[in-house]
């Protein structure tokens, strides 16, 4: 298809029309022309793009897939809608899947659904088989098959042994490794980050201390392997306390090849909001203290925390709508990433953290807002307002703790793949 995106401010850092506003005219998959001036007599459709801001398509790090298998809770199609409604036109999932992803076959389900998609649904593939933490996945064939990367997904790689093999494994394939942090007996049947507040609430909780000696363990035996890499090899998932923030940038100080990230709801939401017992705000890792959240903020200023992600975690009335101990761990949220960015960092933390480097650790395609160029395109707005509801929700799951909350910045439109898909709603 022929599009013009008219009116709209460049936000690429790479892009030589950086903070100019232009015309864009798109055509097969590229970028065709640019222009200070608006496109008219091109017989293209246009998209009247005034007040708002384009930038290279954003990539969301980390979110949890139900399809295949329990496509109850989230199918491709939504969580498509969801995450182009969000800005995406990247989405990483982990492999905990219906079957797990494992295979060249389980790999290529997501290839034939990208091929008529604005969004792409990148695939980490499963370490070990089943994500038992036993034995290993052909790492290779999958590798070849198309992984963007490799995971145990939500279950944390308990084993030191096939933790360091691992290591050595993906080394020369020049692909990463994403871990969750979890010590699992620390944290058995915890529902809540540990401390004062589990303790009035009468909750057993969660410690610090369970991801932060996890993350100390990887890090010794990543030392110790002596893997070198130019780009992380291995990448935190969702760190959470300040003890992680601060183990983290002292490995980057010492020049390990690590990277994190954090979910997005982690910068709003302290272990404080559970008081009334709202299962939408149960997640794993748990909301920490106000002192975790400002580690957090810290890390994000000075470059320790590489990505903001979703940790998009669709789940039904059926397992939300319970007594907060038997209720699921997780929260949607790929269409609220971008509103806490921008109000943590601006259009500046966007770029860094949805776009730049997401692509640098998962060694995904380099595009900028030049002629010639892919067009892999985020629209979105920094001055919208707008109340957060049910009724916007694309995902299946309804099960979000902005809901009733004013919120300031959206996307409007992604391209992508050659589709072109607006935001509406």
């Amino acid at each position: 298809m022929k599009l013009v995106i008219q009116n709209v401010k460049v936000a690429d850092k790479n892009s030589s029309f950086n903070g100019k506003t232009v015309s864009l005219q798109t055509e097969g998959g590229k970028i065709t022309r640019i222009s200070g001036t608006p496109l008219t007599g091109t017989d293209s459709e246009v998209f009247d793009a005034a007040g708002m801001h384009v930038s290279p398509g954003w990539a969301d790090g980390g979110a949890h897939l139900k399809d295949p298998g329990y496509e109850w809770l989230d199918d491709l199609a939504s969580l498509s809608d969801a995450a182009a409604h969000g800005g995406f036109t990247k989405v990483l999932g982990f492999p905990n899947t219906q079957p797990v992803v494992q295979s060249k076959e389980a790999i290529s389900y997501f290839t034939r659904f990208n091929t008529g998609s604005a969004v792409q649904l990148l695939n980490l593939a499963a370490v070990t088989r089943n994500c038992k933490g036993e034995d290993f996945t052909d790492m290779i064939d999958l590798k070849t098959g198309g992984a963007a990367g490799f995971s145990d997904g939500r279950e944390a790689i308990q084993n030191s042994d096939i933790f360091l093999k691992t290591l050595q494994y993906l080394e020369p394939l020049d692909t990463v490794l994403v871990v969750k942090s979890e010590d699992r007996y620390l944290s058995m049947y915890g529902q809540m980050h540990e401390g004062v507040t589990s303790t009035l609430l009468g909750l057993k909780g969660i410690p610090s201390a369970g991801e932060e000696l996890m993350i100390m363990r990887n890090l010794k035996l990543l030392e110790y392997s002596g893997v070198k890499s130019e780009r992380p090899v291995l990448h935190f998932s969702t760190i959470s306390t300040r003890g992680a923030v601060e183990l983290i940038r002292e490995a980057k100080q010492k020049g390990l090849p690590v990277s994190c990230d954090i979910a997005a709801h982690h910068l709003v939401f302290t272990e404080e909001d559970l008081m009334g017992f709202d299962t939408n705000l149960k997640v794993y890792p748990p909301f920490r203290s106000a002192d975790d959240i400002e580690a957090l903020k810290e890390g994000l200023k000075d470059g320790t925390i590489d990505m903001i992600v979703s940790d998009h975690n669709s789940w039904d009335e059926e397992h939300k709508t319970l007594e907060f101990d038997a209720a699921e761990f997780g929260a949607t949220g790929l269409q609220t990433v971008f509103p806490v960015v921008l109000e943590y960092g601006g259009v500046e933390a966007v770029l860094e953290k949805l776009v730049y480097n997401p692509r640098k650790i998962f060694r995904l395609p380099v595009t900028r807002i030049e002629e010639g160029h892919a067009a892999d395109l985020t629209v979105f707005s920094t001055e919208e307002r707008y109340l957060f509801s049910e009724s916007l929700i694309r995902s299946k799951g309804k099960n979000s703790p902005f809901l009733g909350r004013e919120l300031k910045g959206r996307a409007k439109a992604i391209l992508n793949n050659g589709f072109f898909k607006v935001n509406h709603s």
